[in-house]
């Protein structure tokens, strides 16, 4: 897959994340996905494989969220295996402390599959939203 095919693959996972409905995320994940998250806060680091990234990390985020999270993304650029995305989370934790992040994530995409992802986001909402 070239460019153009990763960018509408992207575009298609955040319509739906948009709505609501990670599946389409979860599905694009390769086995041997990489997330990392920067920053040095309690979530930053890398989380190798895509049932590690679903155990370690969504798990245990989402199971801090009070209602249905959402992420729209605002732009989208495309080169060879990468694509960058500019995207704002919304959702509200059980502890009703609103958690709004913007992110910049920096997609590897091989094979029609995810294979890597870099998170840049507000490090101090982290903190301040999210326990671990």
């Amino acid at each position: 897959m070239g460019a153009t095919e990763n960018k509408h693959l992207m575009q298609d996972i955040f319509s739906e994340l948009s709505k609501g409905n990670g599946q389409p995320f979860v599905e694009s994940l390769a086995d041997n996905f990489c997330w990392t998250i920067t920053g040095t806060t309690q979530w930053s680091k890398t989380y190798k494989g895509k049932q590690a990234v679903q155990t370690e990390l969504l798990g245990p985020l989402f199971s801090q969220f009070a209602d249905q999270y959402t992420n729209t993304a605002h732009r989208f650029i495309a080169e060879d295996d990468y694509v960058v995305v500019e995207c704002r989370g919304h959702v509200t934790t059980k502890t009703g402390i609103p958690y709004n992040n913007t992110y910049c994530w920096v997609c590897r995409i091989a094979e029609g599959k995810l294979q890597e992802l870099t998170e840049y986001m507000d490090t101090q909402l982290v903190t301040a939203a999210l326990h671990r």
